[in-house]
């Protein structure tokens, strides 16, 4: 089995590379998997616009909820994980830790606006506070001007 070259590796050897092969090297990383397809997306359109790509992946949270079945436990998880997957998605291409919290309050106020009794199932209960403590530890290590910006909307997701 072919052992991974390091970053740094990687790295020096990108740098002496022509355009055109790298070019090439990421058009082909793009074609076999489509993570690397949305990454190299949100690098080249997205990334130049945090707000907006914010505002879109909030929308795809919120169409996630939008699908929620309160009627079956199961399906509820379900639609929740899905939800989680799409926040945690987007939180790892953008790499800001502004994005990052904006998402997860977002994620953590939809789960609260859902109508899901988080007391009532453990599953879905854990994961609103997983994701509620993330967005704390996160506001802590913001400047102190973002952290106020923020601080109000951690507290309504304590109560």
């Amino acid at each position: 089995m072919m052992k991974a070259a390091s970053i740094h590796d990687i790295k020096s050897e990108l740098k002496i590379l022509p355009q055109q092969v790298l070019v090439d090297i990421c058009i082909r990383l793009a074609k076999y998997k489509l993570e690397n397809k949305e990454l190299i997306s949100y690098l080249l359109f997205e990334a130049q616009d945090e707000q907006a790509y914010i505002a879109h992946a909030k929308a795809l949270v919120e169409e996630d909820f939008k699908s929620l079945n309160k009627s079956r436990q199961f399906l509820a998880k379900k639609t929740v994980r899905k939800a989680l997957r799409t926040t945690t998605k987007h939180i790892k291409y953008s790499g800001h830790k502004q994005t990052e919290l904006e998402l997860l309050i977002h994620f953590c106020k939809q789960l609260r606006k859902s109508g899901l009794t988080l007391r009532a199932n453990t599953v879905i209960g854990n994961m609103y506070l997983k994701q509620y403590l993330k967005a704390k530890k996160i506001l802590m290590s913001l400047h102190e001007d973002l952290q106020l910006d923020y601080l109000d909307e951690i507290r309504l997701l304590e109560k």
